[in-house]
């Protein structure tokens, strides 16, 4: 059982007269990691599963009485797939108010339909948290630094699903298997887009330009698409953790990049699997993008983890100057290149360090550990 950073932050929320909100991608063990807190400690528990027909008639359309009677004398109350109930927000304020002695606990892989179901009625009475696949430093963490270290290239075409690290000999299989159940069924039918090969190709399209800057007009020149319509899928999948959007930085210098955004992948997994590419890392002609992707979402993941309000952005002029991520925590600004070769020299332009920054850094396969495993 790999050592969940969220365990911790959890835990120290339970019976603070609020609800506890984890969302996350299908798959990334949001079930377990709670299984899990609620296993250290006594507790009574009363588990609700969401895809559950019956459980959900039975919540379909709640009254305190019936509620009250449902949960006995839990002290705990775990909702998983909360998303799956119609009328979730009314049920989840009804016990946080009429039940105050009691935890409510909620999961579920829709973000974008549990937060729009509960956003207004949980207003004030909720913790919220995000759980991502495995970071590097929960993959550390259980196996080591010599064995991440051995590992590392397998991390970057494997990526980190519980699923794939538990499944070593079928990691292509169960990537495969996850990307055609969770990626496109799930969304599809959420979506309600009749055309899964048009997503498909959409999904692809933005693989192959990991770590470059994407205009949805070019992806829809590419797939047939208006530029409005691909917008729209790429929210789709963001909401749906597949991907997350980094936006260019910007103080109105007259050559900056303002609009354009890259678009990177929770996962170097996920993102392979798209384009049915596992191949050895050492060969392949895209290290670069997999490296900057596996930097940046596990960057991400302990930005998230730690509560830290500092933004995501990169940088770029229209002559081609650029910085690959730039992070803005109040009034300070840092710049950061990746390269996987670390005898590869990198400058930082002179128009970032003198306009914005001269703390810049270059992150290479020596000294990446301080990027990804940052103390914040």
């Amino acid at each position: 059982m790999i050592e969940r950073q969220l365990k911790q932050l959890v835990k120290e929320r339970l019976f603070s007269d609020k609800a506890v909100v984890l969302t996350g991608p299908r798959q990334v063990g949001k079930t377990t990691l709670i299984h899990t807190i609620l296993e250290d400690k006594e507790y009574t528990v009363r588990f609700l599963d969401g895809d559950d027909p019956t459980v959900r008639r039975l919540l379909d359309e709640p009254n305190t009485e019936q509620i009250k009677q449902l949960i006995g004398d839990a002290e705990i109350v775990f909702i998983d797939e909360a998303q799956r109930m119609g009328t979730i927000g009314i049920t989840a304020k009804i016990i946080t108010d009429q039940f105050p002695e009691k935890q409510l606990i909620l999961s579920g892989s829709s973000a974008f339909e549990l937060n729009s179901s509960i956003q207004e009625p949980l207003t004030g009475r909720k913790w919220s948290f995000n759980l991502f696949p495995i970071s590097w430093k929960e993959w550390q963490d259980h196996v080591g630094y010599l064995k991440s270290e051995q590992d590392l290239e397998n991390r970057l075409v494997f990526g980190f699903y519980p699923d794939v690290l538990n499944n070593s000999d079928h990691q292509s299989e169960v990537l495969d298997e996850l990307v055609e159940s969770y990626l496109y069924k799930d969304i599809l039918n959420y979506a309600g887009i009749r055309k899964p090969e048009v997503i498909q190709k959409v999904v692809q399209a933005i693989s192959y330009q990991v770590g470059q800057e994407v205009v949805y007009k070019e992806v829809g020149d590419l797939v047939g698409l208006d530029p409005k319509t691909v917008a729209s899928y790429i929210d789709i999948l963001e909401k749906a953790y597949v991907v997350f959007r980094l936006p260019a930085y910007s103080r109105n210098l007259r050559n900056e990049i303002k609009k354009n955004q890259k678009i990177y992948f929770y996962d170097n997994g996920v993102r392979n699997a798209v384009i049915h590419d596992y191949g050895v890392f050492a060969t392949r002609t895209d290290k670069g993008a997999l490296w900057e992707n596996f930097l940046i979402s596990e960057r991400l993941k302990q930005l998230r983890y730690a509560k830290n309000k500092s933004d995501m952005y990169f940088w770029r002029t229209k002559q081609h100057q650029e910085v690959d991520y730039v992070e803005v925590s109040g009034k300070a600004i840092s710049g950061f290149e990746f390269k996987w070769n670390p005898k590869r020299s990198i400058r930082f332009p002179k128009t970032f360090t003198k306009n914005y920054s001269e703390d810049v850094k270059g992150i290479n396969r020596d000294n990446f550990r301080e990027f990804v495993l940052p103390d914040f």
